[in-house]
């Protein structure tokens, strides 16, 4: 488990990349583009030891769905059925950014969406 020295500092320089006053053409720190809210939220749970056990039990614990058994609701917005009959929803800028814990909108169920890029090649030798 990391240091929380280290979480501190990669916090710190998330939100200084992330921040247009403190970043300049010629800075060092490369410019990004970074939800704030979620970064706050990131560090909150890696930087306090029974929220770190608590969200590394739910990675661990995550049944993993294929974006495949998702319908596709509308352009970039995928839905599947929750065993409690609630919807689990994601939207394609989530997977963009490498979100891909989603909850169900009705319980505590948490599952893991994945979906595997297909490319020229791949197509070609199994087409």
């Amino acid at each position: 488990m990391p240091q929380p020295s280290t979480i501190k500092s990669a916090y710190h320089k998330a939100l200084l990349a992330s921040h247009p006053d403190k970043r300049s053409f010629s800075s060092a720190i490369p410019p990004v583009d970074v939800d704030i809210a979620l970064l706050k939220e990131a560090y909150t749970t890696l930087s306090n030891v029974s929220s770190r056990v608590a969200y590394d039990n739910i990675l661990r614990n995550a049944r993993v769905i294929s974006l495949e058994d998702f319908e596709e609701a509308e352009e970039g917005v995928w839905t599947h059925a929750c065993r409690c009959g609630g919807t689990y929803r994601i939207i394609e800028e989530d997977m963009d950014a490498g979100r891909h814990l989603v909850g169900c909108e009705s319980c505590s169920e948490v599952v893991w969406v994945g979906y595997e890029l297909v490319t020229d090649e791949h197509r070609a030798t199994n087409g």
